[in-house]
């Protein structure tokens, strides 16, 4: 089911073990980014911190992803990452975002991440809850 989805932000810093050889950010500290901010909605925005899914015996692992990128980030930067949920599937969500630079808001990347929610236990993909749903449908 497609959503227009309620953009959200985070803001984050561009830390030293983040830049590579060629002084910009290495290409995959990106999703690490969109990760973190993820954390960090999640609990800020949705109302369902990483740690309930947890106590639940669930979690998120990431199962595909796109990321298009635009303008490098360097050393000293801070970022804004956006992210909105853009369609639920039954064992999961694909979520859309981008990343701009500090101070203008010029992007640097944008893509999407689907995320499968899983059982700790097992590791098999489990249906998304419906208060999760809920929740997530904002």
């Amino acid at each position: 089911m497609k959503l227009p989805g309620t953009i959200f932000e985070s803001e984050l810093a561009v830390r030293p073990d983040d830049i590579d050889l060629f002084q910009h950010v290495h290409s995959t500290r990106y999703l690490d980014y969109v990760l973190a901010a993820r954390f960090d909605q999640m609990k800020r925005c949705y109302g369902i911190a990483m740690e309930a899914f947890i106590e639940r015996g669930l979690g998120w692992v990431v199962r595909r992803s796109f990321i298009e990128y635009q303008r490098p980030l360097r050393m000293g930067d801070t970022m804004v990452v956006r992210t909105r949920i853009e369609e639920f599937f039954n064992d999961g969500v694909k979520v859309w975002f981008e990343i701009l630079r500090l101070p203008g808001r010029k992007a640097s990347c944008h893509g999407w991440c689907d995320y499968t929610l899983v059982s700790l236990a097992s590791g098999r993909a489990q249906a998304v809850p419906e208060d999760v749903r809920a929740a997530y449908s904002v």
